[in-house]
């Protein structure tokens, strides 16, 4: 039986999975800009974690308090959330974001950007392989190199080397990969039957504070600060609790492989996104790969999402 929900239709889903990549897209310049305001070294762990959990924690209460504000009441978890949101929180949050705080600051963009946008493929081979949601094709397999073959254009624009890998890097880049790709299969798993606001809320609440009692348990602290510097930490944490509110929603009335596929855009997001507002250059020979690129990633999700399977 098809899902009725708007949410299930296919223009509601291009639409509403794009708003959410341009969003992830916006983040990476954003955490670099907050390093700065907040005086965040490129070598302190526990300053880094100190700052992801601030910033995943104040997404917490925005998501809770947004929802509490269009309901008229605090959604409070019952006891059978209990165990999604602590594998959530755990896989979603701390195990994503720990190791990707840390392993940005020891590989190079293009690296980290290669390796997150494998993040899709990933997705789509846990819930088909590991997870047992749906099953793994040739047209989804198709759809995931396509979008990895645009990913590789789009993150390799400038021609340069990749240089080399380290398990402190790249490794930890891709540990975050799995793990963020884990917990979108656990959220497609409880969000059928949950509700996706309570769960990426008070997930984001506990997995947050994870994060900090980790960076200050290490010796992390924040001693500078600013009005811009607040303004960004909001701006980052209002682009989490929107752009993961969305996608849970998503995940509710979707496929896993029907929603993981537009994560190819969130490279191509960011380098739209600093062209535009970063006032960041292409050169016009770079113009035809970048526009090849886009039109890899678009073939991808087309070919993923004509999937009947």
């Amino acid at each position: 039986m098809s899902d009725r929900s708007p949410l299930a239709r296919p223009a509601v889903v291009v639409v509403l999975a794009i708003v959410c990549c341009a969003l992830w897209g916006s983040a990476f310049a954003f955490v670099k800009l907050g390093y700065e305001l907040f005086g965040v070294a490129s070598d302190s762990p526990a300053q880094q974690l100190l700052f992801a959990g601030m910033r995943f924690s104040l997404a917490g209460v925005f998501v809770l308090g947004g929802t509490a504000i269009a309901r008229r009441s605090l959604p409070v978890p019952t006891r059978a959330d209990i165990t999604p949101i602590c594998l959530l929180a755990l896989s979603q949050t701390t195990l994503q974001y720990a190791p990707f705080y840390i392993g940005l600051a020891h590989a190079s963009g293009t690296n980290s950007a290669l390796v997150q946008g494998t993040s899709a493929f990933v997705q789509i081979a846990l819930a088909t392989l590991v997870f047992g949601q749906e099953h793994l094709t040739t047209r989804k397999l198709i759809g995931c190199l396509l979008g990895i073959g645009g990913v590789a254009l789009v993150t390799l624009r400038g021609g340069g080397a990749l240089g080399e890998w380290s398990f402190l890097g790249e490794g930890l880049v891709f540990a975050s990969v799995v793990a963020g790709g884990c917990a979108t299969c656990f959220m497609r798993r409880f969000g059928v039957t949950g509700d996706p606001l309570l769960l990426t809320g008070w997930q984001f609440i506990l997995g947050g504070a994870t994060l900090m009692g980790i960076g200050l348990f290490l010796g992390g602290r924040i001693t500078t600060c600013s009005v811009t510097a607040v303004g960004v930490l909001a701006y980052l944490a209002a682009l989490s609790a929107t752009a993961f509110s969305i996608w849970s929603s998503l995940l509710k009335h979707n496929p896993v492989s029907r929603v993981a596929v537009f994560r190819f855009f969130i490279p191509a997001c960011g380098v739209l996104f600093s062209l535009v507002f970063l006032g960041e250059s292409v050169p016009f020979a770079q113009v035809p790969a970048l526009a090849l690129a886009l039109v890899l990633i678009m073939a991808g999700t087309i070919v993923v999402n004509t999937d009947s399977s």
